[in-house]
């Protein structure tokens, strides 16, 4: 014997059951909590202090143009250049592989201390300065590059200023964290128990004992 339900008996039971709509439902809506990624470590200078990759790059050893390495040296000479005057460089630091593409200001300033991209500091040469967050720590690229050769010297060192800033941010980042994670279980501790609202419809009372069948 063929146990078999045609369609229009499927069709049909479907219809003798209750929509859903019907039921009483009721979902609480539940807090949404986007926690952004910290940018910084919480102890930025121990770790540049203690990582050996930090210590390795803290010291002043060899750097070449990565760019474009399939063009021809003075194809590349030009590209070079051109790209430090819009503010950018691919660069690597040879003993450790690390690949660095750094962005700078390459307007030139007369008032300012120091350029970040100066070309005019000696003969041949462009001198290098950046800032930016590597592995959770500010650090600031100082170096310069031939631009003949395509390769040079440079190091990288502890950005402290911009450390203070990042560590600021990172404390209110966490302390605003920390009041919405307090406020949601202020609101949880509140919130009636699901079961109990889900099985309250239009002129029922909450049922508060067990599920039927235990």
């Amino acid at each position: 014997m063929h146990h078999h339900q045609n369609l229009g008996d499927a069709t049909a039971l479907a219809g003798m059951m209750p929509p859903y709509e019907t039921m009483a439902m009721y979902e609480p809506p539940k807090p949404r909590f986007i926690f952004k990624m910290p940018r910084v470590v919480p102890d930025q200078k121990s770790k540049f202090e203690t990582d050996e990759l930090f210590r390795r790059l803290s010291r002043e050893s060899e750097v070449r143009y990565t760019g474009y390495r399939e063009r021809a040296i003075d194809e590349r000479r030009r590209i070079f250049v051109t790209d430090c005057r819009k503010g950018y460089a691919e660069l690597s630091f040879v003993a450790s592989g690390t690949n660095l593409h750094l962005y700078f200001n390459a307007n030139h300033n007369p008032y300012a201390q120091e350029q970040e991209c100066d070309f005019e500091k000696e003969r041949n040469k462009v001198h290098l300065r950046s800032s930016f967050i590597l592995n959770g720590v500010c650090v600031r690229f100082r170096g310069w590059v031939d631009l003949q050769r395509l390769d040079g010297v440079a190091c990288l060192e502890y950005d402290e200023g911009r450390a203070l800033l990042e560590d600021a941010q990172l404390c209110e980042q966490i302390e605003s964290h920390n009041q919405r994670m307090a406020e949601s279980k202020r609101i949880y501790a509140h919130t009636p128990p699901q079961d109990a609202v889900r099985r309250t419809g239009p002129g029922m009372a909450p049922v508060t004992g067990p599920p039927m069948g235990w």
